[in-house]
Parts: structure tokens; C-alpha cells; sequence
């Protein structure tokens, strides 16, 4: 009896050791799945939408923008730019750019070479509450759009093959080491630089690019002596393109949230905002100058607003998106006539004055407006002045990094390909003497 009971007791202590080894050998498990990201699923059909949404902004929506305002003749040139660059930078941004971007570096000024042809990106992978395969894919329909924009400060009369060159080598040397010191965790990001969906990054990024790339370029033949040669073609066309835009920036600025929260609706709610005041400001401003409001330039004034709100999207109330609207529509105005007019430079469809002075107002007075209650940060209203200095000083590290590199990209591009075509195919129009094409009837 007695070896009995000591056998049972002996069982049930074995039993009980096992329970405890197990568990013990389960705490790290469980840990470790507390640790990982879960997906939502809500958050993730936002993002995809959202990425569709801003691809939409150039493909057809910046195409057709573009496509209107130039002449007859090169219609199919610029409309072929907009969509090769679509193709070509997909292909970079996944072979090289994201990892540029976003990959954890060694320095503040450009991230690592870890994620190269997506190594490591899983369908397991999470950014926040996203796959990062969504996430990725967000973020490379910025990189499309972002050179796309500087197209319009060379139609006309740059070569396709040195456009291709420029527009790879600015992609990888300006655009992702932006991104990355902005959002990918670099210099101005431990600053405290604000930038919700892409003020540096993209509008003063292409704007500066712009600005630098068509004084080397030079201006079109015939600029400044008989400008009826240079009128929009179809201002149906571009009013298309700019209505496009403006759907399309919803996902722009709401997807930027990586949510679909109350902050990517405060976002949404902003960008309309902003876009219609400004369109307002410009069309009555310019009602004021010359005795009548144009669509173009309503269309214009509407991009502007759009471009002026996109850094502060997500930081600002409905006031503050009210004011940068109403801003950005003269300033912009003022930018893409009495200023390209006093300095001589032949930006063809205005991007410096729409993209990069729009970009700039938007950059800086988000560190005016911002609310806490919004995105977690004050400005100078809420009693934070500094962040106005913040703001100005990651503006001038992205012009004057964006201008340095640019004007290098240009020359090597110059050198090995040539930038400027002859004075008989830009005579003939770059859509027969480039592409054997013609939209014209």
C-alpha cells in the first residue's frame, strides 16, 4: 500500500513538472505574439484604396493636366513622359528605392540597402497596422508622382532619352534620400520637421528640381517674344486632369494616416477645404487683375491649395486649412506670373510657382497652425514658436539639397545623353520627332 501511494504521489508530481515546463516553454511564445503588429483589416483596405487613388493623380489625372496646356505639337510627348516615368520608377522604387527610403541606415541621410528587391518583405510583414507590401506600394505611388511634376517645367523641348537618365538618377539621388530624412526616420525627422503626406518631399522637392532643371535647360524657343504661340491647347483637358488630381488627393493626404481613423478624416476634410479656398483666391484675385476669372486658372488655384495643405493635412484644423487655402491661391497666383516674369525663367506649366511656392506656404504655416488635439503637435497659435523654426529649417536643408544634387544630376545627364533637343524637332513639336505620333488631326 505504502509503494502504491508513493507511486501515485510520484506521478502526479511528474504530472504537475510537466505542466510547468510547458508553460514556462510557452512564455516566450507568447510574448513574442504579443510583441507582433496585427493587421487591420479596415486600416488595410484604406491603404489599398488609397494607393489606387494616388497613382490615379498621374496616370491620367497629371497626363491629362499637363497634356492640356501645352501646344498641339507635343500633346503625346508630354502624355508619353507622364507614363513612362509611371513605368520606370515602379521598377526602381521596388528593385533600389524603397530600401533607399525606408530601410534602416547607418546615417541621417540615407537609409540602407537591406530591403533591395524587397528582401525581407513579407506577406508577413507589418508597418503600424498594414502590410508592409501596402505600405511599400503607397509609398512607390509618391515616388511615381513626385519627378512626374517636373515634367512640366520641360515640356517642350527635352530630350526623351536624357529625361529617362535625369529622372532615374534624381529618383534615387534626391527623391529617396528626402523621403528617408523626412519619414524613413533621418535627419529631419529626429529635428522635428512636420510633413504629413509630402510638403518637403514632394511639392518643394519637385519645386526646387523644377526651378534648377529649366534654367539649365533653357527656355523654348520663341518664349517671351510671342507668347498666343505658347496657349493651352485644351483647357478641357486640363481641367480633367486637375479634377482628377483633386479626387485623387484624398488618398493622397487621408492615406497618410496609415488609417482609416479620425486624423485620415480630419485629413480628408482639410484637403477639400483648402483646395476650394484656394481655387476661389486665385480665380478672384485674378478676376481683379485682368477684368475676368479663367478655368485654367481656377484649376491652377485648386492644385495649389491642394499642394499647399498636404504637409499640414494632418496637423491642422479646418481654420488652419481655411487660411493656407486662401494663402497659397495669391501667393501662387503672384508665383507663377509676376515672379516667372520678373526672373526670366521659362517654367513651361508653372510647377515652381504652383508646387514649389505651394509646398513652401504649406510647410511653413503648419508649424503656425498645428493643433495638438489633431496630430499630437502645437504651433506657434498653441503657444509653440519653435516649431516654426523647425519647419524653416527643414526647408532649407531640402532646397538646398534638392538644388545642389539637381544641378549635378543635370550635368552628368548633359554630358552622357544630352538634355536638349535641336531647334528643328522642337520647330516640328516632340510628338512627330521623338515618338512618330500625333493627337492632332
Amino acid at each position: 500500500m505504502f509503494l502504491m501511494n508513493m507511486l501515485l504521489q510520484s506521478r502526479v508530481a511528474m504530472r504537475v513538472l510537466q505542466v510547468l515546463v510547458a508553460a514556462f516553454a510557452m512564455m516566450p511564445a507568447v510574448a513574442g505574439a504579443q510583441e507582433v503588429a496585427e493587421i487591420n483589416a479596415g486600416d488595410t483596405a484604406w491603404i489599398l484604396t488609397s494607393s489606387a487613388l494616388v497613382l490615379l493623380m498621374t496616370i491620367p489625372g497629371l497626363a491629362l493636366f499637363y497634356g492640356g496646356l501645352v501646344r498641339k505639337k507635343n500633346v503625346v510627348s508630354t502624355l508619353m513622359q507622364c507614363f513612362a516615368i509611371c513605368c520606370l520608377v515602379s521598377v526602381l522604387w521596388v528593385v533600389v528605392g524603397y530600401s533607399i527610403a525606408f530601410a534602416p541606415g547607418s546615417t541621417d541621410y540615407f537609409g540602407g540597402f537591406g530591403k533591395v528587391m524587397l528582401h525581407g518583405v513579407t506577406l508577413d510583414s507589418v508597418t503600424g497596422s498594414i502590410p508592409e507590401l501596402a505600405f511599400m506600394m503607397f509609398q512607390m505611388t509618391f515616388a511615381i508622382i513626385t519627378p512626374a511634376l517636373i515634367i512640366g517645367s520641360l515640356v517642350e523641348r527635352m530630350k526623351f532619352s536624357g529625361l529617362l537618365m535625369f529622372m532615374s538618377l534624381w529618383l534615387l539621388v534626391v527623391y529617396c534620400p528626402i523621403a528617408y530624412m523626412v519619414w524613413g526616420g533621418g535627419l529631419m525627422a529626429k529635428m522635428g520637421v512636420l510633413d504629413f503626406a509630402g510638403g518637403a518631399v514632394v511639392h518643394i522637392n519637385a519645386g526646387v528640381a523644377a526651378l534648377v532643371a529649366c534654367l539649365m535647360l533653357g527656355k523654348r524657343r520663341e518664349f517671351g517674344v510671342n507668347q498666343e504661340l505658347f496657349k493651352p491647347n485644351n483647357i478641357t483637358y486640363t481641367m480633367m486632369g486637375a479634377s482628377l488630381l483633386w479626387v485623387g488627393w484624398f488618398g493622397f493626404n487621408a492615406g497618410s494616416a496609415l488609417a482609416a481613423n479620425g486624423q485620415a478624416a480630419m485629413a480628408m476634410a482639410n484637403t477639400q477645404v483648402a483646395a476650394a479656398a484656394a481655387g476661389l483666391a486665385w480665380m478672384f484675385t485674378e478676376w481683379a487683375q485682368r477684368g475676368k476669372p479663367s478655368l485654367v486658372g481656377l484649376s491652377c488655384g485648386a492644385v495649389a491649395g491642394l499642394v499647399a495643405i498636404t504637409p499640414a493635412a494632418g496637423f491642422v484644423g479646418i481654420d488652419g486649412a481655411l487660411a493656407i487655402g486662401i494663402l497659397s491661391g495669391v501667393l501662387c497666383l503672384i508665383g507663377s506670373t509676376y515672379l516667372k516674369h520678373m526672373l526670366g525663367y521659362d517654367d513651361s506649366l508653372d510647377v515652381v510657382g504652383v508646387h514649389g511656392i505651394g509646398g513652401l506656404v504649406g510647410a511653413i504655416l503648419v508649424g503656425v497652425f498645428a493643433v495638438e488635439a489633431v496630430g499630437g503637435k502645437s504651433g506657434l497659435i498653441e503657444g509653440n514658436a519653435s516649431q516654426v523654426m523647425i519647419q524653416l529649417m527643414g526647408t532649407a536643408i531640402t532646397i538646398g539639397y534638392a538644388a545642389l544634387m539637381t544641378f549635378i544630376i543635370m550635368l552628368v545627364t548633359n554630358m552622357l545623353m544630352g538634355i536638349r533637343v535641336s531647334d528643328k524637332d522642337e520647330d516640328t513639336g516632340l510628338d512627330l520627332s521623338a515618338h512618330g505620333e500625333s493627337a492632332q488631326n
